[in-house]
């Protein structure tokens, strides 16, 4: 099979909260809310590189549609990595989430890789 990954879904408790976090505050582009018309459709899609989008869709509908029990949430089971080039570029993306509403749970030095760790609050 040649791997041909597409969409990374999130699955988020607010979406308005979420939609928030990702477009106005770390400035990704999207069309907004779509699907408010269907039962469970509700979902956002935001742009990322090379046909890859990042999608949010509230947790409740994820569950409908796998059939899968509804969980607590928990923030170790996905990251999601912007990798830059330098300290102040880090330091400016933390800067960039934590004006968003993202709390910053790590940031600093660790061996070569210059890195922060953030919880974006929309998704508990």
């Amino acid at each position: 099979m040649k791997p041909r990954i597409t969409v990374i879904t999130v699955g988020v408790d607010n979406l308005e909260r979420s939609l928030r976090f990702y477009r106005d505050g770390l400035g990704l582009p999207t069309q907004g809310i779509i699907g408010k018309e269907l039962e469970h459709g509700a979902v956002a899609f935001f742009d990322l590189q090379a046909g890859v989008k990042l999608a949010i869709w509230p947790r409740k509908s994820i569950s409908r549609d796998s059939g899968i029990p509804e969980g607590a949430p928990c923030p170790t089971e996905l990251t999601l990595g912007h990798n830059v080039s330098s300290r102040e570029k880090v330091d400016a993306v933390m800067e960039q989430a934590r004006n968003a509403g993202a709390v910053i749970v790590r940031s600093g030095l660790k061996g070569k890789i210059i890195s922060g760790i953030l919880t974006t609050g929309a998704h508990s």
